[in-house]
């Protein structure tokens, strides 16, 4: 064999062992030929082998780094399966995506730039932070003060300091009757009441909140105004303000999640029309990207304190690298150009569904990234479930969204994100096909 490839194959084997890992630096090429004792033109022999096979990249005025390993091709739809493709979890990545992220960090990774983004901060952030933050989280005439504007690591933490904040233990928390399944682990966690809420085609309904602070108080409501999830609904303006009329009256805070926001932006929050009894929660997790993430809260400015202080006793502050690239981020409109790709990726993904679906009970929104589908009888969500994971799918049952005692709507949500665009075109058809059939033909 070559010399060239021996040395070749050598490195190869070092990146499987995971002794060379994703993002090291190889040396300069010259170097490492006297440290294998070749030519210089062997030495550049070696370095194109090993981006031949994919194995490196190489970045001019930077160097040869090794590249992180493809993303596994998606499964066949077939039975039995050894992997699945996940219409559960919801995480939207775009092709761009690492790239426009890539340009934004690189200056932090300088040693002395590191150095301080290496050290502690609070649930205040920085002054820049809170800045930019206040720039992203404000939608048509809103715009919030960025001093009642906190941080925590994750947006999950920022809702569970928000109850904390705001929620003795055992008070009731009024809920859409669906709502997002890791506020109910969050709820139970910290002794909260959760109190299921009616929600209709324009979203929570406000007589449902009347009707239950009649029968004992409510210490707060949660509520997805903009994208709920697993619905899609989004509150018309008009909602939005007899909801805040009805909280004002009431005297009742509200915790108002924006996750999802980011995709129809052409809605005031509920804080628009409630300033002072709304804690807007937002985070970067669906926005930006799951593996670097940072959570946001708007705070009404008597809650500040409590917010701040719920955050730190909870371990919940964010760490001040994700502070610091989100900065970045925000500052160089990087944030507002993956968001916009990721608003184009769920339409383009939507009308997938809405081909694959057709003539089926979908209820969603153009430019929503799920699907909430009331399956046809004979099915049974629980049991069409089953019958998804044997084709390798992995659907969520209405029961993971459902609060309270009563029985759950027979239907399953979609998360339409996760899977490349053609994996998801065949997992669909899939699952149309199965509804099609009866449990019995399974």
């Amino acid at each position: 064999m070559e010399d060239y490839r021996r040395i070749a194959d050598s490195i190869a084997a070092d990146i499987a062992a995971g002794r060379l890992r994703p993002g090291d630096r190889l040396p300069p090429q010259r170097s490492f030929a006297r440290r294998h004792g070749i030519a210089g033109s062997t030495a550049a022999r070696v370095y194109r082998e090993l981006a031949g096979r994919g194995l490196t990249v190489g970045e001019v005025g930077r160097g040869t780094f090794v590249r992180a390993a493809p993303p596994r091709p998606g499964p066949a739809l077939v039975e039995p399966t050894g992997s699945r493709i996940d219409l559960e979890l919801n995480y939207p990545v775009v092709p761009e995506q690492a790239r426009l992220l890539a340009d934004g960090i690189g200056p932090l990774l300088r040693a002395d730039v590191l150095e301080s983004s290496m050290r502690p901060v609070g649930a205040a952030g920085t002054p820049a932070a809170r800045r930019v933050a206040a720039g992203l989280l404000g939608r048509g005439e809103w715009r919030p003060d960025p001093e009642r504007v906190l941080f925590a690591g994750n947006g999950r933490q920022a809702i569970a300091a928000a109850l904390a904040a705001l929620l003795p233990s055992g008070g009731r928390l009024g809920v859409e009757e669906l709502t997002y399944p890791v506020l109910k682990g969050l709820a139970a966690r910290v002794g909260v009441t959760l109190v299921p809420l009616r929600v209709d085609e324009a979203g929570l309904d406000p007589a449902a909140v009347a009707a239950a602070a009649r029968k004992a108080p409510l210490k707060a409501i949660y509520v997805q105004p903009t994208m709920h999830n697993p619905l899609s609904v989004s509150m018309p303006v008009e909602r939005r303000a007899e909801l805040a009329g009805l909280l004002e009256r009431l005297d009742v805070p509200a915790i108002e999640d924006s996750i999802w926001s980011f995709l129809r932006d052409d809605l005031p929050p509920l804080a628009a029309f409630a300033p002072g009894r709304t804690i807007v929660v937002d985070s970067l997790s669906k926005r930006l990207a799951p593996g670097l993430s940072l959570g946001f809260a708007v705070v009404p400015g008597q809650a500040v304190a409590g917010m701040a202080a719920a955050v730190r006793s909870g371990g919940w502050t964010p760490m001040r690298f994700a502070l610091e690239a989100a900065t970045r981020w925000l500052t160089d409109d990087t944030a507002r150009s993956v968001a916009r790709a990721k608003q184009r990726d769920a339409a383009m993904r939507q009308e997938i569904a809405a081909g694959c679906l057709a003539g089926f009970g979908v209820r969603s929104d153009p430019r929503s990234y799920y699907c909430w589908w009331e399956l046809p009888p004979p099915w049974r969500a629980e049991t069409f479930v089953a019958a998804a994971a044997r084709y390798g799918i992995a659907v969520t049952p209405a029961a993971a969204f459902a609060v309270g005692r009563g029985s759950a709507p027979n239907a399953v949500r979609l998360g339409l994100a996760s899977p490349p665009p053609d994996v998801l075109a065949r997992a669909l058809t899939t699952l149309a096909e199965l509804a099609r059939a009866t449990p019995e033909d399974e």
